[in-house]
């Protein structure tokens, strides 16, 4: 690495930094060895299901899964994927200028495709494998060795066949890194944005998931993320704030107006996106039940609580509401809601949508211009701040008391182990990004040149263009 990367603030924060990442890596980034109760209950089944089905008789062997459950997560899987493709392609293709609409719309399906594969490769196997408190095993379930078509019960979800679980989880992981192209779109190399997301998706993405959702710090802590307010939003919400640090500001930011060149398609998109946010949510419960329609009517909820808070802020401090604040706000509400969707209440939801809409209006102009980032499509302001009110708010309103499932929840000590959730995600997603993005600027660069960045990336990057004159 050369020697000018360590010279000024950022080179001192991103030394820190390193720091810190090599001794998380020391200490955690290989599994340790696990016990051999745990071991024996982590091992797949496949096997001793072959050795049972062979020894019944094919009339008399009964399906390991609910067939209504399965249909309802094939739904939910295509409603995810609907979700990125084209849900949300199109609500960050219509934010950026003309001349970079394809490179966006390129961006997001090329790094969603990208973190598909490397989820296969390792990535489920590390988030859902016994390991430490940070990664699972890379090798134990890599490229889903020991799935079979047929197989069941190699996953936390006992009654699913493997390979459906396996994809569903694998969209999220998907849109989890194509979240940040929002952050610094209109000026990063295309080879940097796909280095930084397969890094960022082995570093960031997969230990917060396991550590989380794999039985990782604070899942065993008790803290409450149905489906993704820490380990989605402000994980990638986080990184797009500290991605649009480095990469930098765009030219002319600032000094003149760098207008959306198409609202119609955002707001499509983001209504693609509340759409297949029922996938998102209602297909947590991983089963077609009760917590799936909790969590379905949340999700209408909250997300229409959060367009009528965006748009009053809107209505009183702009003198006029309007539709890109409409489409940002549903956005924002459905942040907000996805940690809490399976354990509050409708009225709880409805209050975790309203004010996170209200506090992301001033995530996207107040606290953008005290950070002083460049956030083009404004994932932080959204995801990052929409995803920390959500899971605080959290552990408030999934207490039984006040319309939740939580019998006996303490407020107070649920509470804390939510903020300490949501710091513990900030950090380990700001050190680790900072540290990947010095990687990648060392090797590839990070920013393309004035003169490309002039012309538009959709004919220097890609050359095409979305439009014709």
């Amino acid at each position: 690495m050369r020697t000018e990367f360590f010279t000024g603030l950022k080179a001192r924060f991103g030394g820190l930094c390193l720091s810190f990442m090599l001794a998380v890596v020391a200490a955690g980034v290989f599994p340790s060895v696990a016990t051999g109760q745990e071991a024996a209950q982590m091992q797949p089944v496949a096997t001793e299901s072959v050795a049972a089905a062979a020894a019944a008789p094919a009339a008399e062997a009964a399906p390991a899964f609910d067939r209504g459950d399965v249909a309802w997560m094939l739904t939910a899987t295509l409603l995810v994927l609907m979700m990125v493709v084209p849900g949300l392609a199109l609500f960050y293709g219509g934010l950026v200028r003309a001349k970079n609409v394809l490179s966006v719309l390129s961006q997001v399906l090329v790094v969603f495709s990208l973190v598909l594969m490397l989820w296969v490769a390792y990535g489920y196997s590390a988030v859902f494998s016994a390991g430490n408190q940070f990664f699972g095993s890379f090798t134990q379930f890599a490229f889903l060795k020991g799935f079979t078509p047929d197989s069941v019960g190699n996953t936390p979800i006992a009654g699913l066949p493997d390979f459906l679980f396996v994809a569903f989880q694998s969209t999220f992981a998907g849109i989890t890194t194509a979240l940040i192209v929002g952050a610094f779109a209109e000026r990063i190399k295309f080879r940097a944005v796909l280095l930084f997301s397969a890094l960022w998706f082995t570093l960031s993405y997969i230990p917060m998931a396991h550590i989380v959702w794999g039985g990782g710090y604070l899942g065993e802590m008790g803290a409450i993320d149905f489906a993704g307010g820490t380990v989605v939003h402000i994980n990638a919400g986080v990184a797009g704030l500290v991605a649009a640090w480095f990469v930098g500001k765009r030219l002319g930011y600032g000094q003149t107006a760098l207008k959306p060149h198409n609202l119609p398609l955002t707001w499509i998109g983001a209504m693609l996106l509340w759409v297949g946010w029922f996938g998102f949510n209602a297909g947590s419960a991983a089963a077609a039940d009760t917590v799936a329609s909790l969590a379905f009517i949340n999700t209408v909820l909250a997300t229409a609580a959060a367009v009528l808070g965006w748009t009053l802020v809107e209505a009183i401090s702009k003198g006029h509401p309007s539709a890109l604040g409409a489409a940002s706000g549903a956005v924002a509400g459905l942040v907000g809601v996805t940690p809490a969707c399976g354990t509050v209440g409708p009225l709880g939801a409805i209050v975790i949508g309203f004010v996170t809409g209200i506090v992301c209006v001033w995530g996207v102009t107040g606290l953008k211009r005290l950070l002083k980032a460049d956030d083009t499509a404004d994932v932080f302001g959204v995801h990052g701040v929409g995803g920390i009110v959500g899971a605080i708010l959290t552990g408030v309103f999934s207490a039984q008391s006040l319309g939740g499932t939580k019998v006996d929840l303490d407020i107070g000590h649920q509470l804390w182990v939510q903020v300490i959730s949501v710091g513990f995600t900030v950090l380990w997603s700001a050190v680790v990004t900072a540290v990947i993005l010095l990687v990648v600027r060392a090797l590839v660069g990070l920013r393309v040149s004035e003169e490309a960045e002039r012309t538009g990336l959709d004919v220097t990057t890609h050359g095409e263009s979305a439009y014709e004159v």
